[in-house]
């Protein structure tokens, strides 16, 4: 099973929402798909889906999901890297009114570049391929070294989050 979330960000995330329901009706995708919608508008027609989760919703998608498609938050990406997932992040961008700025992708590449066991996808045209990376990296090497490398990562993370707050950027590095 494929498990999407979009968070509770109140704009939408249309772009990752339609692209996921394309491959499924394409037949790409051959997995159930559960989506977490938010304040998307698009509504899914091949998928089931559901707009808000709560905590133990959310926590046994994860659980239950082969992968997990998250945006770029890190409450979203985190559950699943803690279940052992290499979670696929796809940032929320303003151009597409997604968010408010574009913090989310610059977050996203940094943690990227550093190797902290993520999947990142800036352009739906890449989300497909990403999904099939991301079911081999299930069964492959990827999901021991996140567990190895779990503590570490929340460690740097949360060492980058207090940075982030501290001095409001994340470019300084």
């Amino acid at each position: 099973m494929i498990f999407v979330t979009v968070g509770t960000h109140e704009q939408q995330f249309d772009r990752l929402i339609q692209e996921i329901d394309k491959l499924v009706k394409e037949k790409k995708v051959k997995n159930e798909v559960f989506m977490q919608i938010g304040y998307s508008t698009y509504i899914p027609q091949y998928c089931k889906y559901k707009k808000m989760l709560n905590y133990d919703e959310m926590s046994d998608y994860i659980e239950k999901a082969s992968v997990v498609i998250t945006h770029g938050g890190p409450a979203s990406f985190l559950m699943p890297i803690k279940n052992g997932k290499v979670p696929i992040v796809v940032p929320r961008q303003a151009k597409y009114g997604e968010h408010v700025n574009d913090h989310q992708v610059d977050f996203v590449k940094f943690l990227a570049k550093e190797g902290w066991g993520i999947l990142p996808v800036y352009t739906t045209d890449d989300l497909y391929k990403t999904i099939l990376l991301a079911e081999k990296k299930q069964f492959d090497d990827g999901i021991v070294m996140i567990n190895e490398n779990n503590l570490n990562f929340c460690k740097k993370l949360d060492e980058l989050v207090n940075k982030i707050i501290s001095k409001g950027d994340i470019k300084n590095d």
